[in-house]
């Protein structure tokens, strides 16, 4: 299969590290032009730009001088994400409202504007970054799940709403990525063989294929999706998590 985006213009969230960094990389590479948000850039630059997507008027301000400047944006990779862990019962309000600033109501608020841009120009394709989690429980990531739940379901009902303008909207659903999040989560040396293996304890199955993703593992099936060989595939989540949840 054949991928071009030379002359396409994409805007990839979450562009620093992990998962984001791989999209941006890899649109790159075949030849797109790359906006890249992120907050806490060491350096800025024309295409690199500091921005939070929590913050409703910041990402308008900020998508505006894109569709200007080039007069479309072709692509959309949502892949901005926190995650804070902990009892349901316990954890502070304060982290449950900042996980679903960034990882729900930011990402609304990214595609409600590109959305718009994409409408006038006549097509586009747009893929979330959610979680394996979205569909199965975890212990301590309750608040985590839920903002990734709802992302979901957002994006299949901005598919259905954006199909009649020639633009699709889908979800790549990552399990365990070796990304700096992940890596947060590890206790020790033995984080990453743990999290293969499984803990009865807390219901993790483990990852039948005995590895973690890679994110370039994740931004090929981004790719995939945002591509033309994805013409006909929309309100479609695929899990890329090694056969953790069994394909559920």
């Amino acid at each position: 299969m054949t991928v071009d985006f030379v002359n396409k213009i994409a805007l990839v969230t979450g562009a620093k590290q992990g998962i984001g960094r791989a999209v941006a990389d890899r649109l790159m590479a075949l030849g797109a032009q790359v906006i890249e948000w992120d907050i806490n850039w060491p350096q800025l630059t024309e295409n690199r730009q500091e921005v939070d997507i929590a913050d409703e008027k910041h990402v308008a301000s900020s998508v505006c001088p894109i569709v200007n400047r080039f007069g479309k944006i072709d692509y959309l990779v949502n892949a901005a994400g926190v995650l804070h862990t902990g009892s349901l019962l316990e954890m502070p309000f304060e982290k449950w409202q900042h996980t679903f600033n960034v990882n729900t109501f930011g990402t609304m608020h990214v595609c409600r504007y590109v959305g718009r841009a994409m409408r006038m120009s006549g097509g586009g394709s747009i893929v979330a970054v959610c979680s394996n989690a979205a569909k199965t429980p975890r212990i301590d990531m309750g608040a985590y799940a839920a903002s990734k739940a709802a992302t979901t379901q957002f994006i299949k009902c901005l598919g259905l709403e954006l199909a009649e303008f020639g633009i699709r909207c889908n979800i790549v659903a990552p399990g365990s990525t070796d990304t700096p999040m992940q890596r947060a989560l590890w206790q020790d040396e033995s984080g990453e063989s743990n999290t293969i293996k499984g803990n009865q304890q807390t219901f993790r199955t483990g990852i039948p294929l005995r590895r973690i993703a890679q994110p370039e593992d994740i931004a090929n099936t981004i790719v995939y999706l945002l591509s033309d060989n994805a013409r006909h595939i929309t309100m479609e989540t695929i899990t890329v998590d090694g056969g953790a949840t069994f394909g559920g």
